[in-house]
């Protein structure tokens, strides 16, 4: 197995192979802070256990909105971010409402894109839950369009993954996309 070099090593070497004095007071600790930055963000996160209640006779559409979200582009490693918009129908069970924000967390660090984050968080909801229906609705803005590439400032793009009832009926994915629309951006 290759020697093992220490992650902040590694850092200090793209900074000066960049051109950057790395023993300038303020780049000394730079390669440190992002070591630890990635070794955080980039480390598996358990997927959250769904903590689950009787429905009680619960059938109505349960709306977590204007969830914030933070990732990494796994193409530019650049950061992208926004808000989700989760929803589902209840079967038999409902789940505690903060294990959803922790759900589009758990799966939105590392590296990833919006498109897999969304269908990821739809699936997982799917089977752990088993609601009638679940929609995920992300709104997202990629560093790597703002800094690099199109350098076009405040676009968003929005992903969604409708399952079941969200799916099928009409007039379910409307309602669903109408708390979507009156949520807060970031």
């Amino acid at each position: 197995m290759p020697e093992t070099i220490a992650l902040d090593d590694l850092i200090r070497d793209l900074l000066q192979a960049v051109g950057h004095d790395t023993d300038r007071e303020g780049l000394q600790r730079t390669p440190a802070r992002v070591a630890r930055f990635y070794r955080e963000f980039l480390a598996p996160v358990a997927t959250p256990v769904l903590t689950t209640f009787d429905a009680e006779g619960t059938d109505e559409m349960v709306v977590i909105g204007s969830i914030p979200f933070y990732s990494l582009c796994e193409h530019h490693l650049l950061p992208f971010f926004g808000t989700a918009t989760v929803g589902y129908i209840p079967r038999d069970r409902i789940v505690g409402l903060s294990k959803v924000p922790r759900v589009v967390q758990a799966f939105a660090r590392g590296l990833q894109n919006q498109e897999r984050l969304t269908q990821q968080v739809a699936k997982h909801l799917m089977e752990k839950l088993e609601p009638k229906g679940v929609g995920v609705v992300l709104h997202g803005r990629h560093l790597c369009m703002e800094m690099r590439g199109v350098q076009i400032a405040g676009a968003m793009t929005t992903t969604s993954a409708l399952r079941g009832v969200f799916l099928d009926d009409s007039r379910c994915r409307r309602e669903f996309l109408d708390f979507d629309a009156q949520a807060p951006r970031t």
